[in-house]
């Protein structure tokens, strides 16, 4: 077994937001995105895998395949489907764990 304290040792990009993995292997990844306020990922999707996010502190604004914007803060789960878009843009400082399964490539 493995334990992380996702709030610890944090690291934020000073012009990009910052992604770290916390794990990875042949089953998934977990990855804790930090953003600074205005920071933003821009719309992409995982082709391959649903991807799970859960917020832990901040507020940002998800948006999704339907391009309808959610305002999301802590304790949210956001759930994209499977080559569904979305995006991310932080309001106030923002960090959340993303999980996908399976890790990309040949």
């Amino acid at each position: 077994m493995k334990a992380i304290n996702l709030l610890d040792n944090l690291t934020f990009g000073d012009k990009d937001p910052h992604a770290e993995p916390l794990h990875v292997d042949r089953q998934g990844r977990a990855i804790l995105f930090t953003l600074k306020p205005q920071q933003s990922i821009r719309e992409h999707n995982a082709p391959s895998s649903p991807f799970f996010a859960v917020v832990l502190k901040g507020t940002g604004v998800f948006t999704g395949g339907d391009g309808v914007e959610h305002t999301c803060g802590p304790n949210t789960l956001i759930i994209c489907d499977a080559g569904e878009q979305h995006s991310i843009r932080a309001v106030e400082e923002l960090i959340f764990a993303g999980f996908l399964h399976g890790v990309p490539g040949p």
